[in-house]
């Protein structure tokens, strides 16, 4: 797939902006708090409703938004023909449009246009927190499978009111049947989100391990493992996953009352990842997390290929600057001739020169881009 064009208006500082006959390599420079990343990041919200670095809305939008909203609009080249994409988010919430016309729900949006960001915090999806690894299995299945957005949705909202019910039941037996109801509807939708999670760590392995062993000359191996709160880690028939679920759900119900939080699900659930068989957040150097980030993201880039039959927009975040040339070749080689690709750093100093001739470059400063010839 390919950006043909990008238009903002007031989206964080950009009043206005209509980006034209954008290329295959599109290099974004600017000092800090100019507004590049902000550029990228409209992309990355157009295609998951969302952004990666706030869960607040508001933050997107410009303070002196007469309307009170940010817009934020495309035109994207796929293999089954061009598409229009529009975005408005406001106090109100989000309106997305395909080709003119509103969708319904937002999951129906989601995988119109199909990203892989590449950014330095991406280091904490091998160090960082479960909720981190859970929130990158979560975006990235959502965009190649809609209907995984769906059960996610659910469930979170049957989640709360369990949630919210075993707080209500410490020192109380009145109102314990309904936790029966909430939990068979909890496991029906949290079985779908588990099963799906399993397929994809299983295709994004296989890809994986194989760019990881390029990376690193055949020195290392790397494994992708999912870890459940309940069942085993192989198990992928739905059926029992349901049983495991419901039986994890009755023995742990008294634990949860006492606690007032549910205890058992794919919410708690989390990834590891393994280096010549030894943790890599525990036991991994940064180069070696770095590494293994770096890995994912290029497997993303081949597992959606492979799910959808079009390679997705790539966006690099002040990351090419971070690996060591070497590295940097790396992924630069993989995208060439195939992936477009938007690139933000503060200058070109420390970016392999030689691999980004031709690329389409533009300048940022207060909001404000202007293009410059291509080539370097």
């Amino acid at each position: 797939m390919f950006v043909k064009s990008i238009a903002l208006q007031h989206y964080r500082n950009y009043e206005g902006l209509r980006l034209e006959n954008l290329g295959d390599v599109n290099l974004i420079l600017g000092q800090n708090a100019q507004g590049k990343t902000n550029l990228v990041e409209a992309l990355y919200v157009l295609a998951m409703t969302k952004s990666h670095r706030t869960s607040k809305d508001r933050e997107l939008i410009a303070f002196d938004a007469p309307d009170g909203a940010a817009h934020i609009s495309a035109d994207v080249t796929r293999k089954y023909g061009d598409v229009h994409l529009e975005m408005t988010l406001s106090a109100h919430g989000k309106k997305a449009k395909i080709n003119g016309l509103e969708q319904r729900r937002l999951s129906e949006f989601v995988g119109s246009l199909n990203v892989v960001m590449f950014a330095p915090e991406d280091l904490e999806i091998v160090k960082g927190t479960p909720g981190v690894r859970r929130r990158f299995l979560d975006m990235e299945i959502g965009q190649v499978q809609p209907s995984y957005l769906y059960h996610l949705q659910q469930y979170q909202k049957v989640l709360l009111q369990r949630s919210n019910l075993l707080k209500q039941l410490w020192n109380r037996d009145s109102g314990r049947e309904m936790l029966d109801i909430w939990d068979e509807q909890l496991a029906a939708h949290g079985v779908k989100i588990v099963r799906k999670r399993k397929e994809f760590i299983k295709k994004l392995q296989v890809w994986a391990e194989s760019i990881h062993r390029g990376i690193t000359n055949g020195g290392e191996a790397l494994e992708l493992l999912y870890v459940p709160s309940f069942g085993s880690r192989e198990e992928e028939d739905e059926a029992v996953l349901l049983d495991n679920f419901m039986l994890k759900l009755s023995q742990t119900r008294e634990q949860e009352i006492r606690r007032g939080m549910t205890l058992t699900g794919p919410h708690r659930d989390d990834l590891s990842f393994f280096i010549n068989g030894r943790e890599a957040s525990v036991y991994g150097s940064q180069g070696q997390q770095r590494t293994t980030a770096l890995s994912l993201k290029l497997a993303e880039i081949e597992l959606i290929h492979g799910e959808i039959g079009e390679y997705p927009v790539l966006l690099l975040d002040d990351v090419l600057s971070e690996l060591d040339p070497y590295r940097q070749s790396q992924l630069i080689e993989t995208f060439q001739s195939k992936v477009q690709t938007f690139i933000t750093a503060t200058g070109v100093e420390g970016l392999h020169a030689d691999k980004l001739k031709g690329a389409v470059l533009y300048r940022v400063r207060g909001g404000a881009i202007e293009s410059e010839a291509s080539g370097r």
